[in-house]
């Protein structure tokens, strides 16, 4: 039917008709759309007024506007509308439907302490360029990024407490973006949430860095300009916040100034002692060896200990990387159907509840690689122990990998299966927490009758060399009012 026969139709079923004041009204009238409360966005944006139907031009609109003009609608109104409601719609189902995936991608816990109140962007960008880090320059080098490369080590070493002093120019272009995009990256979309990037929160393309073991050292943001306040000693490496198999075409110009910290010396971060007032084996004989299940059978070791307040101890697990585990059941099944959306939800598939203190665990923290994870992620267990050690409070914790699957012993079905070599695990809670910056001492003990061998709640086996990690907290910059 062509545009003229589409109005002629309308015109003859109803010549005389004057359309409802309520648009809404007609919508739900409309072929293929029955249901009443998708005409909301629509009268939004209609308001509430009397039209009459104008015959559209014949080279502008064609026989699918024939239902809308029949409505009632008016015919500059159609398309725009139709193309906003698609959208409206399509957001809306997505949203509805996975609301858990939209937050673990763009709503992270903070691991920062919270910030002063921000300056408008011109007078901000100002300030930044005019100010210079505290200390004196010992080192100043240049670095050319392309967009192929994913990272690249600066051959720079920095010490705790120094200041590093990053600014950068440049452009990069990705084949599927529509403009080119410098150092501070493309804005985040939707289809972010399709994308595994180094670090979640920045666009495609930032330019980031990292100091330390590329395994267990936190990426940050660099963008444009950054002073880092590098809180361990490592090597610099930087990047561009893009997937492996990304690549843009273009540079990005890279300076960098190392500022030695004011009176010269490096700041002393997790260091290494002997031994920690209260931790001995009057403690170890409070303390339960092993975490059981429900039904009392005895499971993961305890390895670790850390010293410090709940706020200090979550704001160091989050620093390093580490992802909350859910504690509803209904969470952790969704973010499990929608896993291929963040690297948080993939973290945050089921663990099971064990029992210390004769209690579920406080948290579950979880850290791995995405797509991996389904077999193999980095986790723990942590509880309050009912006491304190020298007036400051005690969590104890369990720490294994997950390897792979095995059968359950005690009902056939499938379980992950750990390392059996859990002491590798009590290192890289070590390496990852002390990694922040924020652990102040270490130390290791091995308790009389230490466990060097055993087996799960679920029939497999581990061994060790009984030692227990400990970990001091920094308590300085601790957030009052953790999450």
């Amino acid at each position: 039917m062509s545009s003229h026969n589409a109005t002629a139709s309308c015109q003859s079923t109803s010549p005389q008709r004057t359309p409802s004041r309520n648009p809404a009204s007609s919508l739900r009238t409309l072929p293929g759309l029955g249901v009443s409360a998708l005409s909301l966005p629509i009268a939004l944006g209609v308001g509430d007024s009397t039209w009459t139907t104008l015959a559209p031009p014949p080279s502008i609109y064609d026989s699918r506007d024939a239902p809308w003009l029949c409505a009632g609608w008016p015919a500059p109104m159609i398309r725009p509308l139709i193309t906003k409601f698609q959208f409206i719609l399509g957001f809306s189902l997505v949203a509805a439907a996975f609301p858990y995936a939209l937050r673990a991608q763009l709503v992270r816990e903070s691991t920062a302490p919270p910030q002063q109140k921000t300056l408008p962007k011109q007078e901000s960008q100002d300030a930044a360029s005019a100010q210079t880090p505290p200390g004196k320059k010992r080192l100043s080098q240049e670095v050319q990024l392309t967009g192929e490369e994913s990272w690249i080590d600066t051959t720079i070493d920095i010490q705790a407490g120094e200041h590093v002093l990053i600014t950068a120019t440049g452009k990069l272009r990705y084949a599927d973006a529509k403009d080119d995009n410098g150092p501070d990256g493309l804005p985040r979309g939707f289809k972010d949430l399709l994308r595994v990037l180094p670090f979640n929160e920045a666009g495609r393309g930032t330019l980031i860095g990292r100091i330390g073991d590329k395994d267990t050292a936190q990426p940050f943001v660099i963008g444009a300009r950054h002073d880092v306040l590098a809180p361990v000693s490592g090597r610099l490496s930087i990047g561009v916040n893009q997937t492996d198999n990304d690549t843009g075409d273009g540079n990005y110009a890279v300076r960098i100034e190392v500022y030695s910290p004011e009176g010269g010396a490096a700041r002393a971060v997790a260091g290494q002692v002997s031994s920690l007032p209260g931790i001995d084996n009057n403690l170890f004989s409070k303390l339960p060896r092993r975490v059981g299940d429900k039904e009392g059978n005895s499971g993961d070791m305890v390895n670790f200990l850390i010293l410090g307040s709940e706020a200090a101890m979550q704001r160091v697990f989050t620093t390093a990387g580490w992802v909350k585990v859910d504690a509803d059941v209904k969470d952790t099944i969704l973010h499990g159907i929608i896993g291929g959306l963040s690297k948080e939800s993939y973290l945050t598939m089921p663990m099971s509840q064990l029992y210390l203190f004769g209690r579920p665990q406080d948290y579950g923290w979880a850290h791995a690689e995405p797509i991996s994870v389904v077999r193999s992620r980095n986790h723990l267990r942590i509880w309050k122990a009912p006491f304190q050690v020298k007036g400051e409070s005690l969590w104890v914790g369990a720490a294994t990998h997950d390897i792979g699957f095995e059968r359950d012993q005690r009902n056939d079905g499938i379980t992950h299966k750990i390392d059996p070599d859990i002491d590798l695990e009590r290192d890289y809670v070590e390496k990852t927490l002390t990694s922040t910056g924020l652990v102040t001492e270490i130390t290791h003990f091995l308790p009389d009758n230490p466990m060097k061998e055993a087996k799960t709640a679920t029939g497999g086996t581990f061994h060790s060399n009984g030692q227990v990690l400990i970990l001091k907290l920094d308590e300085s910059s601790a957030d009052s009012n953790p999450k």
